[in-house]
């Protein structure tokens, strides 16, 4: 599956973006599906993952209450919300696939970043 994320851009602390990754083929509902972020001079990390038919979501415990993620298997879409963005959440951000339930860090799939930043 190739998978293309958007919806980064420039925002001010306190608000919002919604990212989107759109991905190809038609397996799409066979993979659990997440968001990762790098940050500069950090390591990648996950952020928030949803399950094959979005049964289940989980997250790192830094954006819980403030991010979502959703997914439209009808239109092969994963979306993140992010909600009450503070400076910290300033990354490069990734979607990708796995064929694992409730994966964090081990994905078979990754599409390319989109840049977040969040001004103070």
């Amino acid at each position: 599956v190739q998978l293309q994320a958007f919806g980064g851009g420039l925002v001010q602390a306190g608000g919002s973006l919604r990212l989107s990754c759109v991905a190809s083929g038609r397996t799409f509902s066979r993979y659990t599906l997440g968001w990762l972020r790098q940050a500069p001079g950090k390591e990648r990390e996950f952020v928030a993952g949803i399950g094959r038919i979005g049964e289940h979501t989980y997250y790192r415990d830094s954006v819980k209450g403030r991010f979502t993620i959703s997914r439209d298997n009808t239109k092969n879409i994963v979306y993140l919300q992010m909600n009450n963005l503070k400076p910290e959440d300033t990354a490069v951000y990734y979607c990708a696939a796995s064929d694992n339930d409730y994966a964090r860090m081990n994905w078979n799939f990754w599409g390319q970043g989109t840049q977040v930043t969040v001004s103070s």
